[in-house]
């Protein structure tokens, strides 16, 4: 309900009753289509978003073609955002700075020249300071505009107008891609080809009713702008066309040398001398910098994450050379390749997702097939448009030539009545039934241009408009004359794209990846002994070699930060991964290899897994393949679990022992393969030993019961083998090692409440 006070009161004073999520919903889904057809998304038929569009168009209007001299590229932003497009001008001239760098666009629609950026990542220079100019391929798109082809919007002010789309005959939605991420979808179009886009769109031509796979055969995939390699399986690449979507496993290229066999082929293998080799990166995925490339393989490096590889170096000019030094001569290259592939981005992916505004500005998923018959349908549509205006042209030219030839026959009559009446116009329109247009253009001839009249001439120009006119007609009347003049015109642009040219080469390779090396990635880690320390507070650090861990084997010799001090510290190599259990039952995988070094106090071992504030560590050791733990809770119940089933992938850990409020794991203990039997202390001081194969072996739960309490709850557990008999150190300063060996008045059945324990056993009733 709108209310207002009186007619002439200001309509933004007016109250709007609506409902809230009413009104939220109405105005989301109007910015939400604002965002997809006139930001986000590309249209079909020119491959541009409006602000790329406003950008090349307000470069036409200060003909900035490829003959002409630069201007300075703050001069086109300012025109734009002035004229066309009221954003910010970083956006503005980042779009332009991405439509000049050879390394983003597959063919550069602008071209710069100054600072432009690199692909190290570095941006480009001020606006500024840099200037820019149309190039050739872009005139090409736009070409057409002055024809009639296309309709013209008025700009956001009214103004001025702009063009709807650009008519050119270069396929630029597929040549140069797109991305982009609008409200509730995205668009993800790679370069390609262009002259595989237009032998494909000629099939389609001749043929409409072509198969996905004859359009594959010669449409072989995507051609990025820095090359590179695409080793997914011609099936795989050519589904991906058929639906839309799918994605592609991009990988950098090495340099060309001979494999075993003598053959060329990429291998990147550079010999040298002694039998030393290093590798070549030349080319790399689409989108990486080259720079944030030899970061991370650095950073490989630095971590040891991969001894096999020495060094990196970055020896590129104008031409990218990445060179790779291995550790030794004896590694093998395809083994540091795949490594490489797995371990950084020299492997990357990316997605297919032909999401464009079709020539209705409808948002849509197409198929290649679709999408190439729609491009095919918007060209015939500008070629009529062209048609229709060239036919308004030669029938406006007619009419004059037919009225010079009047006039030409008779001159000296019209001249004597230009000269003798007021009005001349009516008579001579009388006189000669001349139209008013070609009365008027009679008039306005200069006395030079009268001498110019010659029939011969008028009348050959006549001829040549008749016979254009009736090719044009013909043309208008006949959808196979259509097909015949867009095939010629293809054909003709092609020329300008072929494969033996330079900017229409094929850049990336389309070709299945070999098998993959299988290697484990902890081979890639240097073996090497470190004394693992935990404190109580939670900080961890390894120590390079086996070092001494102090009388009571916790490590009490480090040295901690004021109100720590040790908890566990344990032998472990730098190749191990290491088990850390919490109260609370999860568990948690450390590589010990990524522990910090042992100078300072380390780190939080919380800034490596998710542990709870709440929880407490109870149990740290490495990882032994096949072996068993012994769980048990300060409740009195627990189970074996085995090592294998505790590793957990992700930071968050793994649940293993269910915790009730109360109920905390208490107990971590690994079981000797030798061990037969489990005796566990309660608080009470009561003892039970009782056989191991009464425990069950679990992946999760909270366990059976092992000692039953009435009052309490559990001590400690620990596994022995019974023969052997129950060990612990006697108190006092001697370290003495006590032995009670007959057990049998201890041996019950699982879950029994047990007896006092043997004469000496320690007071804080732990093993």
């Amino acid at each position: 309900m709108v209310t207002t006070t009186d007619d002439n009161s200001d309509p933004f004073d007016a109250i709007v009753d609506a409902p809230f999520d009413a009104a939220l919903s109405e105005r989301y889904l109007v910015y939400a289509l604002s965002t997809i057809t006139a930001r986000s998304l590309p249209d079909l038929r020119d491959g541009l978003k409006p602000v790329h569009r406003r950008l090349l168009w307000a470069m036409r209007q200060l003909k900035l073609d490829p003959a002409s001299a630069y201007k300075k590229s703050a001069r086109v932003v300012g025109d734009v955002i002035g004229k066309y497009h009221p954003h910010g001008d970083a956006s503005v001239y980042d779009a332009m700075v991405r439509l000049a760098q050879d390394f983003s666009l597959r063919y550069p629609l602008v071209q710069g020249q100054g600072n432009f950026g690199n692909i190290d990542g570095d941006n480009a220079a001020a606006y500024r300071y840099t200037e820019a100019r149309l190039t050739k391929t872009a005139i090409q798109l736009m070409a057409g505009l002055d024809e009639g082809t296309v309709d013209f919007v008025p700009t956001y002010n009214g103004e001025e107008s702009e063009p709807e789309i650009f008519p050119g005959l270069f396929p630029n939605l597929l040549a140069n891609g797109a991305t982009g991420i609008a409200v509730g979808m995205a668009t993800s179009v790679p370069s390609h080809n262009v002259a595989e886009i237009i032998d494909a769109t000629l099939l389609l031509i001749d043929n409409p009713h072509a198969e996905h796979e004859q359009l594959m055969e010669l449409f072989k995939g995507p051609d990025f702008a820095t090359g590179g390699l695409v080793v997914d399986s011609a099936h795989a690449i050519s589904a991906a066309y058929e639906s839309g979507k799918g994605a592609f496993r991009v990988r950098g290229r090495f340099s060309t040398g001979r494999n075993a066999d003598g053959a060329w082929e990429d291998t990147g293998v550079e010999k040298l001398g002694g039998g030393q080799w290093q590798l070549v990166v030349t080319e790399i995925p689409y989108m990486l910098a080259k720079g944030k490339l030899i970061e991370q393989i650095a950073q490989l490096i630095a971590d040891r994450k991969l001894p096999i590889l020495e060094d990196v170096r970055d020896e590129s000019d104008e031409e990218i050379r990445i060179v790779l030094v291995p550790k030794s001569r004896n590694v093998d290259p395809e083994l540091l390749k795949e490594s490489l592939y797995r371990l950084t981005d020299l492997e990357s992916r990316f997605t297919l997702n032909l999401n464009v505004l079709d020539s209705h500005r409808t948002p849509g998923v197409m198929g290649l097939k679709l999408l190439l018959q729609e491009w095919v349908y918007s060209q015939i549509d500008i070629l009529l448009r062209r048609t229709r205006h060239r036919l308004d042209k030669i029938a406006s030219r007619l009419e004059l030539v037919e009225g010079y030839i009047v006039a030409y026959l008779n001159l000296d009559r019209i001249i004597e009545i230009i000269r003798t009446e007021d009005d001349p116009k009516p008579i001579m329109m009388a006189e000669f039934g001349l139209t008013d247009r070609q009365a008027e253009a009679i008039l306005n001839m200069r006395l030079r241009s009268l001498r110019k009249l010659e029939e011969m001439e008028l009348r050959q120009e006549r001829e040549d408009l008749l016979k254009e006119q009736d090719d044009l007609q013909k043309l208008l009347e006949s959808p196979a004359r259509q097909r015949t003049r867009l095939k010629r015109d293809l054909t003709a642009l092609r020329k300008d794209y072929a494969e033996d040219t330079a900017l229409g080469r094929r850049r990336t390779t389309i070709a299945q990846a070999r098998p993959t090396v299988e290697f484990s990635m902890d081979a890639m880690i240097e073996k090497e002994p470190v004394t693992v320390i935990l404190s109580q507070r939670g900080w961890i650090r390894a120590a390079r070699g086996h070092i001494a861990l102090g009388e009571n084997g916790n490590g009490a010799d480090f040295k901690f930060k004021e109100g720590d001090g040790p908890a566990f510290a344990f032998h472990a190599q730098t190749t191990d991964k290491l088990l850390i259990a919490a109260d609370n039952g999860r568990f948690y995988t450390l590589g010990a290899d990524k522990l910090p070094g042992a100078r300072g106090f380390g780190e939080p071992i919380r800034t490596m897994v998710d542990i709870d504030a709440d929880a407490q560590i109870v149990a740290a050791m490495h990882y032994r393949a096949k072996a068993q733990l012994l769980l048990a809770s300060n409740t009195g119940r627990g189970f074996a679990a085995e090592a294998d089933e505790l590793l957990a992938e992700t930071r968050k850990g793994k649940g293993v022992m269910n915790t009730k409020p109360g109920t905390r794991l208490m107990v971590v203990r690994e079981i000797p393969p030798e061990h037969d039997h489990v005796a566990v202390v309660g608080e009470n001081r009561k003892l039970v030993i009782f056989n191991l194969e009464e425990l069950p072996v679990l992946a999760k739960g909270q366990g059976v019961t092992l000692q039953r309490y009435r009052d309490g709850g559990m001590s400690d557990a620990i596994t022995l083998k019974l023969e052997d008999g129950l060990s612990w150190t006697m108190g006092g300063e001697s370290g003495r090692i006590r032995t009670e060996k007959d057990m049998v008045m201890w041996k019950v059945a699982r879950g029994a409440a047990g007896r006092l324990p043997p004469t000496g056993f320690p007071r804080d009733n732990k093993f």
